[in-house]
């Protein structure tokens, strides 16, 4: 017989959990932020269709996708316009956002 494991919960910010007892959390987003006009479409969207279907959603776009096969790859917008971006998308729709960074001083 196995034993009990404790509940498995994490509060996210307030309003937004993931674990047990909680609905699937769905985290999308565009592979890179190609433009501003094009990470607000995407984000309302898919904010639409998490509404629609009753989950909840986390945004995620990143700023700088380093990890390209060919060097001449659209990279994104950088850091400092992409996080101004991002930004500009929660204050339009309300969602959590999440990106991914290369570096350690990104998270500063």
């Amino acid at each position: 017989m196995s034993e009990a494991r404790p509940p498995a919960r994490a509060e996210l910010r307030d309003g937004l959990a993931c674990g047990d007892g909680e609905p699937l959390l769905v985290i999308a987003g565009t592979c890179v932020i190609e433009s501003r006009e094009s990470a607000l479409a995407h984000a309302r969207a898919l904010a639409g269709i998490a509404a629609r279907v009753g989950l909840p959603l986390v945004f995620k776009a990143s700023f700088d996708k380093a990890n390209r096969t060919s060097v001449d790859a659209f990279r994104g917008p950088g850091l400092e316009r992409g996080l101004d971006i991002l930004a500009e998308v929660g204050e339009a729709t309300g969602l959590p956002l999440l990106s991914d960074v290369h570096l350690p001083e990104q998270c500063a």
